[in-house]
This record gives C-alpha cells, structure tokens and sequence, in this order.
C-alpha cells in the first residue's frame, strides 16, 4: 500500500509540473505547527532561488491547484512560501482503514536483496557477558525490520572457536579427566559443563602466561588440532558444543535466531589457499617476517595500519578469518550486503578488513556494513561490572530485570501467570532501554528505570497494547462492532496521522540501521493513544456510528503498534 504522505506528495508533485516547476525538491512532511496543518511542503524556497522567482509565488500558484482536490480541507501558504496542508477527514479514514487491512500496517517492501547480518559473535568456552548483549539485541531486531522489507535475511553468530584458546584447554582437560584421552561414551554424556569451562579457561589461560613451557604445550596441542588430529578434535566438537547449548539459553532468552551457528573453524581450510593466492597477485606482502596487506588511502584522516594476514610465527589472525569468512560467505550464500553488528571499537579493524577485501575482489557487488555500537553502562557512567568488579554475565543482567519485573507485579496483587509475565515485562525493559539509544551511544543499566510502567520505558509501551486489549474485550462482551472510520475530533486526527507515520519509522531505521527510530515511534504511538483515549471514549461515545469507528481506531493503533513491538523483538504479555 502508498504511505498516506506518498500519497500527498504524488498530488504536490502533480501540482508542481502542471506550473511547469521542476518537482525534484517536492516533499511532503509532518507540518512544524500541528495546530495549522498535518503536512508542510518546503520545495518553494529553494525552487525560487533557482528559477529567480519569489518563492512565495511559486507557492501561491500551487496551493490555489491543489485546493479544490478532494484530498485536502485546506491549502494554505505561509511566511515565505511554506505550503501548509490538511487533509480531509475522507483522506485520513480511508488511509486508516487501508493500514488496519495491511498485515505489513503500511510498511513498504523494497527490491529483495540477499543480507547476512553477523551478530552475538561469543567465544567458545566462555558465557554470554554484558558485552554480548548490545549486539544481540541489535542485530536480532535488525534482522527483523530487513526481513520486514522483504529481504532474505540470514543470520550468522560467528563463534569464536578456533585457535590457541582451545589448544590450552584441550590440553588441560585431560589432566582432569583422563578418559578424555581416548575415545569413548563421554562425547555424549560429558564429564564437565559449561560452568566448568568457564572457570577452568581463566586459570590455564593465566598458567601458560606464566610459563613458556606451559604455553609451549598448549600451542603443540593448537598445532595438532589445525592439523586434523582425532583425538584433538574428538574433544574440540565436544566443548564446541557444550558451549552452545548453554549459550544458546541466552540466545532463546533473548528472542534471537540465527540461521547458521557457524564459526571460525569453518573457514580454516580455506586460508592456505587464500593468502597463496594474494601472495601470488602481490596483494600480500612480506613485512618483518610477516605478511600484511596495505590498506591506507590517501585522504584518510588519521593513520590506517596495514592488515596484518599473518604473524611472524605463521600464525593467522582474526583479519585472517575475517577475509575467509567473507570468502565462504560470497561463495556459499551470494549476498549482496554484509552487516557486521560489533562494538564500535572495532571499527578500525572493520575498515581494514573492508578495504583489504575490496583491493583483493572478495567484495566486488557487494556492500560491508560495520554496524557499531557503544558500551552498556553502570550509573558511575563506566562500562557494567557487577558488584564485585567483574564483568556481568548476560543471565545476570536479564534475571535482575526479571526479577524487578515481577516485584511491580507482586505490587499489584494479581499474580497469576507471573512467571511468564514477568520475562515478558523484564526482557522488554531491557531491549527497550537499549535499542531507544542510537546505538553508537552508551547507555546506563538501570533495572529499576527500565521497569517503570512510567515514562520513556518497554513497559510503558507494551501496557498500551495492553489497555486496548482490555477495550477490545470489553466491547465483544458489549455487543460493541468495529465500524467505518471517521476522523472528526483532534486526538482521533493526531492518532490517524502518527499510525500512517509508521512505514517512515520503519524506513529510516532501515536505511541508518537505527533501531531507536522505531523505539522512539512507539513511544510518541502510545502516548497519542493514550491522549486519544482521555480525549475521545470509546465504549462511553453517546452515537454508535462513533464507537464502532473509535474502536476501529483503538484496533489501528494496537495493530501499528504490536507490529513495532514485534520489530524490536518484544513481546506483549496478555496481562501487565
């Protein structure tokens, strides 16, 4: 369906042309004075100075076209040329009733592209921390608001599970557990678990710093796991999947999904072959003993080091795996867009994975998207620790909010179903706290805020949704029907012109890959239906016709804003 703004911007167009006025300018826009006008057309101003005419009679002769069109109640002209418009209530009911009817609630689908977004990115061994949290919960409402747009969407987690960090623990485990020397019914039911892991990788991560011998074991056991060994790897697919299940819970928490658990081990066969070939073409170059990739430009506005493909010791690099996977992604899946969502202060290594792809033709057709983003804060302004210092695990962090969650319902006195309620609630203040910040800004951790059913919160959004199921109930018992929409008061008008705004949400947050423009358009939704609500009853309307068209209204407003909830991967529990 045409947004309600394309649609009076087809007809500004048209008025334009028929002056014989280039129209390339010609926006329609949310009018700056709401009290004057729904829509504002700017195009006058700069037109006039091209063309060498006072722009307010440019504006005059298009205003006087478009007045006598159905569309509009009013066309008017002010201060210098704005053109100021207001729409009919005829326009605005039918394009309600056309968003109600879009399952899409308006959103505008774009030329398909094949997308991979890689988002989560945790290591093997180790769980989901603070720092893991922004980019799932970015990428994972990312990946929805593309697949909104009609996109092939495939999500990758790229783990971390290659390398020496495995090497030290593969030769640690065994001195645990013996029987993990040889094959045997262990790989199904085995001896340690992801809590385990977690605390046995510090401790020999920390043992082979200390000791050059130590460390000299864990990198002979790193060379036979890279060179095929059984037994090695035997043991690698079993932490490899330990780790994942557990993570996993997190991912499920979370509502994120992913179409592909792949990692850093897939691409290592195919590296050799790889920097063979740049070192053939003369992309890769020896440096010191080792062999990097220049990527520096000339106009860079600070120093770009070079890639660095291999070190010294022959050992690769996260660049390394980077080109691969980007290899095996061109290869495999086609894609016309890669979007990495990582921590913003990656992002010299993104620039310099980007630019070594391009000089290489691993990206030729191909857009690379570095999708930063800034820090989870504690309210001393400093990246979260917990209390202790350490860094916050993610379960840790959602069981707080959860359990805050549930405390503001316990207040209530109505405790059914609490349990579910209360993730829903929880979860949502989370998400919500962090994708309603652009997202390369940091932000503060407050579980106590983000459960507030008050103020810029998910919750406060998600009660919306809540109170109108609520009307909706209540009018099936009443015998109450949706009927034909008709715009007549002001809130009605506000809450029409704000719902035919969503497909723009939508689109901006697309293009800027900015959650937060959806985040804060449910915010500015739920508080024009609550104001509507104050302002025009439903159920008490004295008219029937205006009840059934008020409640068509409550439906519209709940439609538009469960579809941007579901956008940010939030869900809306039946009860708050």
């Amino acid at each position: 369906m045409s947004t309600l703004a394309a649609h009076v911007e087809r007809l500004l167009v048209r008025a334009f042309e028929a002056h014989g006025f280039d129209s390339r300018g010609v926006r329609a826009v949310p009018a700056q004075r709401p009290e004057l006008a729904d829509l504002q057309c700017n195009a006058a101003m700069p037109l006039g100075g091209a063309i060498q005419r006072p722009p307010r009679e440019i504006a005059e002769a298009v205003a006087a076209s478009l007045r006598n069109d159905a569309a509009f109640d009013s066309v008017e002209v002010a201060g210098p040329g704005f053109i100021n418009v207001r729409l009919s209530a005829s326009l605005l009911g039918e394009a309600a009733t056309s968003q109600w009817a879009d399952v899409r609630a308006g959103i505008a689908p774009q030329p398909p592209e094949t997308i991979v977004i890689d988002f989560g990115g945790p290591n093997v061994a180790k769980p989901l921390h603070v720092g893991h949290l922004r980019s799932l919960v970015l990428g994972e409402s990312l990946r929805r608001i593309l697949i909104a747009q009609g996109h092939r969407v495939i999500g990758d987690v790229h783990l971390g599970d290659w390398g020496l960090q495995m090497g030290m623990l593969i030769s640690e485990l065994p001195a645990i557990w013996p029987e993990l020397r040889d094959d045997g019914g262990w790989t199904a039911a085995p001896p340690f678990d992801m809590g385990q892991l977690q605390a046995i990788y510090p401790r020999v991560a920390a043992a082979c710093k200390a000791d050059p011998a130590r460390m000299a074991v864990a990198r002979a056991v790193t060379a036979k796991l890279q060179a095929g060994d059984a037994a090695s790897m035997r043991l690698w697919e079993t932490i490899r999947r330990v780790s994942l299940q557990a993570q996993s819970v997190d991912f499920a928490s979370l509502d994120a999904h992913f179409d592909e658990l792949n990692g850093e081990s897939r691409v290592q066969p195919l590296i050799p072959g790889m920097i063979a070939d740049l070192r053939a073409r003369g992309i890769a170059q020896d440096s010191d003993g080792a062999l990097v990739i220049e990527v520096a430009q000339e106009g860079d506005d600070s120093p770009v080091p070079p890639l660095l493909l291999e070190k010294s010791d022959g050992a690769a690099l996260y660049a390394t795996t980077d080109l691969a996977t980007l290899l095996d992604r061109r290869d495999r899946l086609h894609p016309s867009r890669v979007v990495y969502v990582v921590d913003q202060r990656q992002a010299l290594h993104f620039r310099q994975v980007f630019r070594a792809a391009k000089r290489a033709g691993f990206a030729d057709g191909m857009d690379l998207v570095h999708v930063g983003f800034g820090t989870v804060n504690g309210r001393d302004g400093k990246p979260y620790k917990t209390r202790d210092g350490g860094v916050a695990q993610l379960h840790e962090l959602l069981d707080d909010a959860i359990g805050r969650a549930r405390a503001r319902i316990e207040e209530s006195g109505d405790v059914d179903d609490i349990d579910a309620r209360a993730r829903a609630i929880g979860i949502a203040a989370v998400k919500f706290a962090d994708l309603s910040t652009y997202r390369t800004s940091g932000y503060v951790f407050d579980p106590d805020r983000m459960v507030s059913f008050e103020g810029r919160t998910g919750p406060y959004v998600q009660y919306a949704c809540v109170r109108i199921a609520s009307i909706l109930d209540r009018a099936t018992a009443q015998g109450v029907v949706p009927g034909p929409i008709e715009v007549a008061e002001a809130a009605e008008r506000a809450l029409v012109l704000l719902c035919a705004r969503f497909p723009d949400a939508v689109a901006s947050a697309a293009l800027r890959y900015a959650p937060n423009d959806i985040a804060d358009y449910a915010y500015d939704l739920a508080q024009a239906f609550s104001r509507f609500y104050a302002a025009c009853p439903v159920l008490g309307a004295d008219v029937p016709a205006v009840r059934g068209s008020r409640l068509s209204l409550a439906l519209l407003a709940r439609h538009v804003l469960t579809q941007a909830l579901e956008l940010l991967g939030i869900r809306v529990p039946a009860r708050m």
